[in-house]
C-alpha cells in the first residue's frame, strides 16, 4: 500500500509498517529504503549532513544534523532517520511516539486478520466401510471450510497392492464428494504403499485468482 504526502510518497506494509520512502528530488522520484531495524532519533543522529523532510512530506533540503534537530525541537516533534543508507541519510520530522503506536496497531491488526493455511491429513484403507468413509468425509469438509488444504491418503497393505485401482476410485469418489467446497489439485499419485490426493478450499482458490 502506498500513501502520498506532499512531495513524499511512503510505501507501507501491513505487517511491518513503514518500509520505503519516495522523494521528489531534482525533478525525479527517488526511492530510499527505510531501515528495518530500530530508528535512530534526535540526539542519536550524528551525521554531518541529512536530507530533511517535514511532517507534511515537504522537502526542507540538506542541512547539518544539528540544524535538523533544532527544527524538530522548534516544531515540538522528533527527528527520525528513516533511510540511513541514502546519501545523505533521509530524516523526517514526526511524532515518533504516535508513529510507533500506529505501527504496533497495524501489526496487531495484520496478525489478527492473518490465516495460516495448514495441511490436514485424512487416512483411509481400501476396505473402509461406508460409515467410516462418511466420518472421514465430514472431517475433511470441516478442514476445507476453515480454509485449510487436505491431504487424503489410502494405505495399501499386503496383497492390497495388487488392487491399487480400488484406492484410486476411492480417492476420486472422496474428491467428488468434496466438490462443493474444494478442488482437486492433482490426480491420485502412488508413492510406495500410499496413494494420495490434495484438496484445496475453493474460497482460497477464487481469492487468489481475483
Amino acid at each position: 500500500m502506498r500513501a502520498r504526502c506532499g512531495a513524499c510518497v511512503f510505501r507501507l506494509d501491513a505487517g511491518t509498517g513503514l518500509v520505503a520512502v519516495f522523494l521528489y528530488v531534482s525533478e525525479n522520484w527517488r526511492c530510499f529504503r527505510i531501515s528495518k531495524q530500530g530508528h535512530q532519533i534526535n540526539e542519536e543522529i550524528r551525521d554531518k549532513e541529512v536530507r530533511l523532510v517535514s511532517d507534511t512530506g515537504e522537502q526542507l533540503g540538506i542541512m547539518s544534523a544539528r540544524e535538523a534537530l533544532e527544527r524538530a525541537m522548534d516544531a515540538n516533534l522528533d527527528l527520525v532517520k528513516i533511510s540511513p543508507t541514502a546519501n545523505p541519510p533521509v530524516c523526517k520530522l514526526m511524532d515518533y511516539g504516535k508513529y510507533k503506536f500506529e505501527q504496533t496497531k497495524r501489526e496487531k491488526e495484520a496478525r489478527k486478520n492473518q490465516h495460516v493455511v495448514e495441511i490436514k491429513e485424512v487416512r483411509m484403507s481400501p476396505s473402509i466401510d461406508v460409515n467410516d468413509f462418511n466420518v472421514k468425509l465430514r472431517n475433511a469438509q470441516k478442514f476445507l471450510a476453515e480454509g485449510n488444504r487436505v491431504k487424503v491418503t489410502v494405505r495399501f497393505r499386503g496383497r492390497e497392492m495388487a488392487h491399487t485401482d480400488i484406492g484410486k476410485g476411492l480417492l476420486l469418489k472422496f474428491a467428488e464428494q468434496c466438490g462443493e467446497v474444494a478442488t482437486l489439485d492433482k490426480d491420485p499419485k502412488l508413492d510406495g504403499r500410499h496413494m494420495s490426493i490434495f484438496l484445496s478450499p475453493k474460497v482460497a482458490k477464487e481469492a487468489k485468482k481475483s
